[in-house]
């Protein structure tokens, strides 16, 4: 496993909001939600962006944004349109999103148009597709932090026939519908990052562009490959076939730490997503990503995150579905 398949092994949406939004000008949408990620396509007509990050700038179709929050984001016909709708969290126990007038007051253009359709007209002049993951454990820590607030990449930057198979399929309501939006807005996340991460850009993570690198290349596939393994510099610089101290400088250099000191990061990145799943033990995580007892990743776990394995779960435990399920769709406030 290289570095990127390790980071784009993350994502994992559960019931993550998905809708599509057609709207005929003037709109102008403010999404509040505070979200860690969310994903918008544009897949007719064009939309002016305005989020933190990013200077405003226009999307038309084939164009993608990822969204880092809790900062809010605008999408609207022109720069010039006021707030016309705010969407703001979900409730506690559905994914619907609070919808409201910019003023607070209920919404009097904007309706349901269908299934996880919303806006104004079927066939708006502009029609949007988005895709909303509710907790940051959907994503992954490594992902979250390796994104900047804001991402957008242009049509013509990268080649994805996913936006318009997204595009097809939020129209279905067929038995396991849920499962099969989650799996594309996964798929579609994972090709938006890698085509980020591919353009010669220097906001790219260093252990992305280190992954060219003769020296350091080599080593960060052996330590994504094998986290458990019990490393040492030593024997990390004799399977990459380079002295000890020639990897260890030019580790450092390339990816701005020791390699031992990226290897803790690793593991305990793998750790708190491995974390999320309620079956699989403290002690089997601590094995999995090569700490001797769950005493031993325990104490690095709080050093690095400031909680323990156990509070890392609990807080980001789902919370139990205690109401009757309600359509992903935003709600009017009452």
């Amino acid at each position: 496993m290289d570095p990127l398949a390790g980071l784009l092994d993350g994502p994992r949406a559960r019931g993550a909001f998905l809708l599509r939004v057609a709207v005929d000008p003037p709109w102008s949408i403010r999404v509040a939600d505070r979200a860690p990620l969310s994903l918008v396509a544009v897949v007719h007509g064009r939309a002016h962006l305005r989020a933190a990050g990013t200077a405003p700038q226009d999307l038309g179709p084939g164009d993608v944004a990822l969204l880092r929050g809790p900062h809010p984001y605008t999408f609207a016909d022109s720069p010039d349109t006021p707030v016309r709708v705010v969407i703001g969290p979900q409730g506690p126990h559905t994914s619907a999103q609070h919808c409201a007038a910019a003023d607070g007051g209920p919404l009097a253009e904007t309706t349901w148009l269908g299934t996880r359709t919303w806006g104004t007209n079927p066939q708006g002049a502009a029609r949007l597709l988005v895709g909303t993951y509710n907790l940051g454990t959907e994503v992954g820590r490594r992902i979250l932090t390796a994104l900047p607030p804001a991402v957008v990449l242009g049509a013509g930057a990268w080649r994805s026939p996913l936006v318009g198979v997204l595009d097809e399929e939020i129209d279905r309501d067929e038995p396991g519908q849920e499962v099969v939006l989650d799996r594309l807005l996964d798929l579609l996340l994972i090709s938006a990052v890698r085509a980020w991460f591919s353009r010669p850009a220097p906001e790219a993570p260093a252990w992305y562009r280190a992954q060219g690198d003769p020296v350091v290349g080599p080593a960060l596939r052996l330590l994504h490959e094998e986290p458990a393994r019990p490393w040492t510099v030593a024997d990390l610089a004799a399977r990459t076939g380079v002295s000890r101290a020639t990897l260890a400088r030019r580790f450092a250099e390339v990816v701005g730490e020791p390699p031992m000191a990226y290897l803790t990061g690793w593991r305990l990145a793998l750790a708190a997503d491995l974390l999320r799943e309620p079956e699989v033990t403290v002690t089997a995580v601590a094995r999995r990503v090569g700490y001797a007892t769950p005493f031993a990743l325990s104490a690095a776990f709080k050093r690095r995150y400031g909680v323990s394995p156990q509070q890392h779960r609990r807080a980001h435990a789902p919370e139990p579905d205690t109401a009757p399920d309600v359509e992903a769709a935003p709600q009017p406030v009452p």
